[in-house]
């Protein structure tokens, strides 16, 4: 079993790490370079990830000065070969990051391509500010969005959009990925980072068992279903939160019920 990891004790350069009580805030911290991301970038998610798994808590994911990632690092990106390309670099923190037990929040603002729209793609929601311009440019470098997006994006947009996006390098502007719900909301950018944690609140305001468990159930594959959300019911239906919550509804009700009768009787 691999030690517990401290957020608080590990050393970052190309993140910013806040841990709070329910939360972890993580910015994409690469400002030189529009926060593109790089094996140090990489490598550092894993991190948190890895304390996630292990302390599971809502992770909202930004990035610095006005931008969220403008991709994956063309410097790197280009010396890659094909051992590289087999490793899965990107493509495996994004799928750990997309598998991680409560859910995650891409807050966008500016430039969101290539692999960082990947990240964003992996994310349970995504919102965004007017300035975003998120999109899949790879194929304009002679390469394949293979982190996700050939995959991920049909499911999120429909295959017409996601092969203009994929096929004909379409960046889409804020008010164009609201419209085909690959972002649900637009801030100003001062005010993304507080959506983001009014998302987390109401997230935070449900049962956390519940929310670990449906989310497992939703991402599961088709032929998994019903059973899966037969014996995933089953553990709720014995949890201690089940019955707390439960009863406090009955309570609320029959003292709202009362509470009218009164008023009814005294006219």
């Amino acid at each position: 079993m691999p030690g517990a990891v401290d957020l608080a004790a590990e050393k970052f350069s190309a993140l910013l790490v806040e841990e709070q009580g329910d939360r972890v805030v993580v910015l994409l911290n690469r400002p030189e370079v529009r926060n593109a991301m790089d094996q140090q970038m990489v490598d550092e998610l894993h991190t948190v990830c890895a304390a996630l798994e292990q302390n599971p808590k809502v992770l909202i994911i930004a990035g610095v000065e006005g931008v969220f990632a403008s991709g994956a690092d063309i410097a790197q990106l280009r010396e890659r070969r094909r051992d590289d390309a087999l490793q899965g670099i990107n493509s495996t923190i994004f799928v750990r990051i997309a598998k991680l037990p409560m859910p995650v929040i891409a807050a966008v603002d500016g430039y969101c391509l290539g692999g960082g729209a990947e990240l964003a793609y992996a994310a349970d929601f995504r919102i965004g500010t007017p300035d975003v311009r998120i999109g899949n440019p790879e194929t304009g470098l002679g390469i394949l969005a293979a982190a996700g997006a050939s995959w991920r994006l049909k499911e999120l947009v429909g295959e017409p959009v996601a092969k203009q996006i994929l096929l004909a390098g379409k960046v889409l502007g804020a008010d164009e990925a609201l419209a085909v719900n690959l972002i649900t909301e637009i801030h100003s950018a001062d005010a993304l980072l507080g959506a983001a944690h009014s998302l987390a609140d109401r997230i935070a305001r449900q049962d956390p068992l519940a929310v670990r468990i449906t989310k497992s159930v939703f991402h599961a594959p088709a032929e998994a279903h019903p059973l899966i959300d037969q014996l995933a019911q089953g553990i709720l239906f014995e949890s201690q939160a089940k019955f707390d919550r439960m009863q406090k509804f009955l309570d609320r009700n029959a003292a709202k019920k009362a509470a009218f009768s009164e008023t009814a009787d005294g006219k």
